[in-house]
């Protein structure tokens, strides 16, 4: 069975780049009917926060990712944190030792630095060998460790040879001889570091299948040796393309929203956000842009993963979500945008009211939070005045007297209403409705006029006429 995982660190929020890590083998685990396992790396204790974990779960399951196994649901595998695993970390890093495959080192982290800035000062890569540490492990350093409750590191002795690794996307990458030193694998205060943990963890869950960022590609030639140490077959293990901004730079704050959660703070809808971030680096074989996520799972292959960078265009992920937007479910559409408007002050009618409201401006839309400027005016009265010629004014405050005394109104009602009056006058029809705009709403253009004022209502468009025109 296809076994796939997702292992973010909780050091901060989702950026666009693990999201689009997750979505990929969340789509490739339910293509071949596998699993998708969420595995928390937090052995960086400085930062990993554990609100930064429940927000990315809130975030996944906003995304409409689910998993099979993890943290808070549990699994076969388990514990599905990092923190919570130490003990076995201890234990297959002595496994390593016992085998002669890793080395105890003695020597303090200051002692080390200065080992690299001499290699470095030599023009030598700061490639690490059993024998730079042998000095330190003497009796009386052994002692000091004693006393202090110091445990030695642990290190990998990475073997001297070239690494040949197939991968799912970018197919033949070779690590050459020495290309890599050892390393540590277990530092003294018990804690693993990312790649020994990372090779553990995948082993022992039974992971199948990697799907990563390539800039976990010089990893690898490490994780390869660790398995091949614990013969052990490693996963088969893709390395998908940066993501970069529009600029061709690799994508940051400087190109604006980055985290998944800035999108969805933005009015950015989930499904629109997922549909985006599926086609970063990957294409439908029937060229299709517009998917559902059953959708997207049917067609999804790692065969169709491009090797070369993907640009992030926010004009195209805007075009994406207007589209959801304006496709969407009316009812739904009114749950989204609730939340936004105590933040803007709109106090709508009733919901029936406001699902009118949506369904006139919607196609204005790229984003919720677009609803503030281009529907601001229903909830919010325009303190305009305007200059009109005469016959204009007195039009206008026909309509509003007209539009008040009516006992009860329809948009048939409002069009023949209008018509009438700047026919019956011989008005110049460009400027009557130009200044009827802009009074009733503080703006050149926007939804329907027999909308607007349909929405408004009868006294609330007449007082905004009459106090336009005063003075």
């Amino acid at each position: 069975m296809v076994r796939v995982r997702f292992a973010p660190s909780p050091t901060g929020y989702l950026h666009v780049g693990g999201a689009r890590t997750a979505l990929f083998n969340y789509l490739f685990a339910r293509h071949h009917g596998g699993q998708f396992v969420l595995r928390i790396e937090d052995t960086d204790i400085a930062r990993s926060e554990k609100i930064f974990e429940e927000n990315l779960l809130k975030t996944l399951s906003w995304l409409g990712l689910s998993w099979d196994e993890g943290p808070d649901i549990g699994g076969s595998f388990g514990p599905y944190r990092q923190s919570e695993r130490l003990h076995i970390y201890r234990e297959y890093a002595e496994k390593l030792v016992s085998l002669g495959k890793a080395y105890e080192v003695y020597a303090y982290p200051e002692e080390i630095e200065k080992i690299r800035e001499q290699l470095l000062s030599q023009d030598e890569a700061p490639h690490y060998t059993r024998e730079f540490f042998e000095s330190f492990a003497t009796a009386q350093r052994k002692k000091e460790y004693a006393e202090k409750g110091l445990r030695p590191a642990i290190y990998f002795s990475m073997p001297r040879k070239t690494i040949v690794h197939q991968d799912l996307v970018k197919g033949t990458v070779v690590f050459s001889e020495g290309s890599v030193g050892d390393f540590a694998i277990l530092r003294s205060n018990g804690v693993p570091t990312y790649n020994f943990a990372c090779v553990v963890d995948d082993m022992l869950m039974e992971i199948t299948h990697v799907i990563r960022g390539d800039d976990h590609l010089p990893n690898t030639v490490k994780q390869l040796a660790m398995y091949e140490a614990f013969e052990a077959t490693p996963p088969n293990i893709g390395h998908v393309s940066t993501i970069l901004g529009p600029d061709g730079k690799k994508l940051s704050k400087r190109h604006g929203a980055t985290s998944i959660e800035e999108f969805k703070a933005q009015g950015y809808l989930p499904e629109a956000v997922v549909n985006y971030l599926a086609l970063l680096g990957w294409s439908s074989p029937d060229a299709k842009e517009i998917m559902s996520m059953d959708e997207m799972i049917s067609k999804f292959s790692i065969d169709r993963v491009s090797k070369n960078p993907a640009i992030f265009d926010p004009v195209k992920l805007n075009w994406m979500n207007g589209h959801y937007l304006r496709t969407m479910d009316q009812d739904k559409l009114v749950q989204l945008i609730s939340p936004f408007l105590n933040s803007w002050s709109f106090v709508p009618k009733d919901s029936h009211w406001l699902a009118q409201v949506l369904q006139v401006v919607k196609d204005r839309m790229h984003t919720l939070k677009d609803f503030q400027t281009v529907a601001d005016f229903f909830f919010l009265r325009p303190q305009v005045k305007m200059l009109v010629s005469e016959e204009v004014k007195e039009a206008l405050l026909v309509c509003a007297e007209k539009l008040q005394s009516a006992s009860q109104i329809d948009k048939n009602y409002i069009v023949d209403l209008i018509r009438s009056v700047v026919k019956g006058r011989k008005l110049n029809a460009k400027e009557f409705y130009t200044s009827l705009r802009y009074l009733l709403t503080g703006k050149n253009e926007g939804p329907e006029l027999v909308d607007v004022v349909y929405l408004l209502g009868t006294e609330e468009t007449a007082k905004r006429i009459k106090m336009g025109l005063e003075g």
